[in-house]
């Protein structure tokens, strides 16, 4: 199990959003785990020993393109017939971050319905707002909070500037390079 993965307990999806391996002293191992129920939008937490199983789902992609969002709805597109679908904030989690309209990216489905986003391993998004840098500051751990067009803040080194496209990588949400 990772995180993100969706499993299946009992006929009900779940989106694993954290899990911690323990070993308590000379006890046997376990795993704890926090999933958000896709259909509810219930959170749990759950102990998983080494005896017990989980089924993890198998999903269906399909390319689609990110139209819009409307309040709590984030529209798509099928870049071949032209349907459109739409998913909830809640079950994209922090995807909507790194949405720009109009980027093709891999919808996934659980028989007819869609149930996430897989995003690309990087994105390129435009600063909107960041403190200016200070000439002669040439320290090399200096960093400064950015926000970009999304709405995601990102600590960028300080020769960044508003207007400059950064790349910043969808799995830690770090900085990684001018783009």
């Amino acid at each position: 199990m990772k995180k993100g993965m969706l499993i299946k307990i009992e006929n009900d999806l779940f989106r694993v959003l954290e899990l911690q391996h323990v070993t308590p002293g000379n006890l046997r191992g376990f795993v704890r785990v926090k999933f958000r129920n896709i259909r509810s939008g219930n959170l749990s937490d759950q102990k998983l020993r080494s005896e017990d199983t989980v089924e993890r789902a198998t999903l269906d992609e399909q390319e689609m393109q990110y139209l819009y969002q409307d309040g709590d709805s984030f529209y798509f597109m099928d870049t071949t017939s032209y349907e459109q679908i739409h998913i909830t904030s809640e079950g994209l989690g922090d995807s909507v971050n790194y949405l720009k309209p109009e980027m093709t990216i891999k919808v996934e489905f659980y028989g007819t319905e869609p149930v996430g986003i897989e995003l690309p391993p990087s994105v390129d998004l435009k600063v909107t707002d960041t403190a200016p840098g200070i000439k002669g500051a040439t320290a090399s751990n200096q960093i400064k909070p950015a926000t970009t067009e999304t709405g995601l803040v990102v600590n960028v080194p300080p020769f960044i500037n508003s207007g400059d496209t950064i790349r910043v990588s969808t799995d830690t949400g770090e900085y990684l390079s001018r783009a």
